[in-house]
C-alpha cells in the first residue's frame, strides 16, 4: 500500500442526515498533544495544522471535536478554525456537548439541560459558525437523556445544530431519543480491542435503521485516551504482514468491515499516521481474514 497516494474515497461514503461523509473521517483529541486531555505533552501547533490540512486535501471531508478536547496549550476547535476556515462547504463537523471542563484542564460537574445552550454556543464561538452541522449528546451515566436530548432538539428547532446524535448510549437510550427527535449517528467505544456486547447490539440497531455508527477508541483499545500501544495480537499482525500493511491499519479496515453505516475517526497528530489512516480505507480483507480477526475479538 503506498498511503501517500490514497484518499478518503477508497472508503466509501454514508450520509449524517443529509450530509453525505467519507467513511474514514478524523478525530480531533489526538491534535491537542501526544496523548489525549493532560495526559501528554502540547502538541507543536504548527504540525497540528498542517496534519488538518493534509486531511482535507486526502479527501477527509468528517472530522469529530469537542470544546472540551484541549491541552494545557491547544485546543482542538481553534486548531481546526485556524488550519480550515472559511470552510469547504463539503466538510461536516461534528461536536460533542455534555462534559465539562475548567480552564485548568479538571472535569466538572456535567452539564444541567439548560447547560447545553451554552456548551453548544462555545463550540459555535470557538469553530467561527453560524451553526454546528451535528451534535452529540455525551451519556454522563444518567439513567435517562430524555431531558438533555429535547434541550438540544430545542437547539435544533432554533437553528443552532443541524443534526442530532448520541455518544456511550445503550440501545435503550436510542430508543429514547428518537421519540423525541431523529438520531443520525452514534458514537460508542467500539473495536477489536474492547469488547461490549451492549455495544454489538447497538451497532445492530443503527445497522437495521441505517443510522451512523462511529466508533471511538477503535485503534487505541483498552489504552483509551492514553492513545495506541505497540501491543496487537498476532491475528492482527498477520493480517497486516499478508498486506503490507500496518496493524493500526488493519484495525481501522476492520472496523469498516463491521457494516457500511460505520464511520472511522481516528486521530493522530502525525501527518504520517494520518496518511496510514486514511489509506486504511483501501485495505480488503477475505472473509478468512475476518473471521480470524473476529475469533481475536471475541475468544
Amino acid at each position: 500500500m503506498t498511503s501517500e497516494t490514497i484518499t478518503a474515497e477508497s472508503a466509501g461514503t454514508w450520509h449524517l442526515g443529509d450530509l453525505p461523509v467519507s467513511r474514514v473521517g478524523f478525530g480531533a483529541m489526538r491534535l491537542t498533544g501526544s496523548a489525549a486531555f493532560h495526559l501528554g505533552d502540547p502538541s507543536d501547533r504548527e504540525r497540528s495544522l498542517a496534519v488538518l490540512r493534509r486531511a482535507v486535501e486526502l479527501g477527509v471531508n468528517h472530522i469529530d471535536t469537542a470544546a472540551f478536547y484541549f491541552s494545557s496549550l491547544r485546543s482542538a476547535n481553534e486548531l481546526i478554525n485556524s488550519a480550515l476556515a472559511p470552510y469547504a462547504d463539503d466538510l461536516v463537523i461534528a461536536t460533542k456537548v455534555g462534559p465539562y471542563r475548567d480552564w485548568s484542564g479538571e472535569w466538572g460537574t456535567s452539564a444541567r439541560p439548560e447547560d447545553l445552550r451554552g456548551h453548544v454556543e462555545e463550540n459555535l464561538r470557538q469553530l467561527g459558525r453560524d451553526h454546528l452541522d451535528v451534535v452529540y449528546l455525551r451519556r454522563m451515566r444518567q439513567d435517562s437523556i430524555a431531558e438533555h436530548f429535547g434541550a438540544l432538539a430545542e437547539l435544533r428547532a432554533a437553528g443552532l445544530v443541524r443534526h442530532l446524535a448520541l455518544s456511550d448510549v445503550e440501545p435503550r437510550h436510542l430508543a429514547e431519543a428518537q421519540a423525541i427527535a431523529p438520531v443520525v449517528s452514534v458514537q460508542n467505544r467500539y473495536g477489536l480491542g474492547f469488547h461490549d456486547p451492549a455495544t454489538d447490539a447497538l451497532l445492530a440497531q443503527c445497522r437495521a435503521q441505517g443510522i451512523a455508527f462511529v466508533p471511538f477508541y477503535a485503534i487505541a483499545g483498552e489504552a483509551g485516551p492514553r492513545g495506541a500501544g505497540t501491543a496487537h495480537e498476532e491475528e492482527v499482525r498477520a493480517v497486516a504482514r499478508a498486506h503490507g500493511a500496518s496493524p493500526a491499519q488493519v484495525r481501522i479496515a476492520w472496523t469498516l468491515y463491521q457494516g457500511p453505516n460505520v464511520l472511522a475517526i481516528p486521530g493522530t497528530g502525525n501527518p504520517d499516521h494520518l496518511a496510514e489512516n486514511v489509506a486504511a480505507g483501501a485495505l480488503r480483507l477475505t472473509d478468512e481474514e475476518l473471521a480470524r480477526l473476529d475469533g481475536a475479538r471475541t475468544g
